[in-house]
């Protein structure tokens, strides 16, 4: 099912789905990536988890190591201005890609390029349970590089935007008194506060109520428009239409397709019969 028609520029047809006007600027290019981890003494119901621990610490070279090739040989180019959704059933590779694309995994093989510093929401927006969500927005904020000046002059905006203040007086708790929806809603908004040259969404747009969603959804346009790439990753099917124009969909750790939003999502939709 991949595509491999090719325009008339001799590109692959499926990198030019909703790609803006030129110039075209590549902002991430993967070349024949795979990404496998090592699990160390991870045999099947052996033994306890101290047991597990002293094989690691004393394991021998080449023994008792458990392989996963989470991603197989994915190629593709994203360019700026582009809002690319990511699909696949769980364990299918979506949030492994995500990692390498941010520099956080070693490639087996192959090669990931990007233009820029990419940012996965959830990691640049770092976030400790025993601080306040106040806090958490200045720490979020640093850990992306923004000056405190920045984040003093988008605090309130972060705020309004992730609808922590519409609960009660959350933003001055501790996180570990938020529901796992409100801290997510939480990051979504410190990490959409900054334009980002490439920026990858795991599920956020499937926490919160509607409002949050659709607001979601504008911001990502925004951060399109401000010449960014959005990657989106969900299993919430209308979320990828109404917000990328392109979709990869992985299955296994390899590519299935590649190519515009509603062609490919025809054929992932006949596949899970949803």
């Amino acid at each position: 099912m991949a595509v491999a028609e090719e325009t008339e520029r001799g590109e692959p047809a499926a990198e030019t789905a909703g790609r803006p006007a030129e110039p075209w600027v590549p902002t991430v290019i993967a070349e024949d990536l795979d990404i496998v981890y090592r699990v160390y003494g991870g045999s099947k119901g052996k033994g306890s988890a101290t047991a597990a621990l002293n094989r690691i610490v004393r394991r021998k070279p080449g023994g008792g190591v458990r392989e996963i090739h989470a991603v197989k040989g994915v190629s593709f180019t994203a360019y700026r201005g582009q809002a690319i959704g990511l699909i696949g059933s769980n364990g299918s590779g979506k949030s492994t890609l995500l990692k390498a694309i941010a520099g956080l995994l070693p490639a087996e093989s192959g090669k990931v390029y990007s233009d820029g510093q990419p940012s996965l929401l959830g990691v640049n927006a770092a976030m400790m349970s025993d601080l306040t969500g106040e806090r958490n927005v200045i720490l979020g904020g640093l850990a992306m590089g923004m000056s405190r000046e920045e984040i003093q002059a988008r605090y309130q905006g972060i705020v309004d935007f992730s609808g922590i203040q519409d609960k009660g007086d959350f933003i001055t708790l501790p996180m570990r008194t938020y529901s796992s929806g409100m801290a997510a809603r939480l990051r979504f908004s410190i990490a959409a506060a900054k334009q980002h040259d490439v920026l990858m969404i795991d599920e956020a747009l499937a926490t919160g109520d509607k409002k949050f969603q659709k607001r979601s959804e504008a911001r990502i346009r925004e951060l399109r428009k401000e010449a960014g790439t959005v990657f989106l990753v969900s299993h919430n099917n209308k979320s990828i239409r109404d917000t990328c124009e392109r979709v990869l969909w992985l299955e296994k750790g390899k590519l299935v397709q590649d190519g515009p939003t509603e062609e490919v999502l025809k054929e992932y939709e006949k596949f899970t019969g949803k």
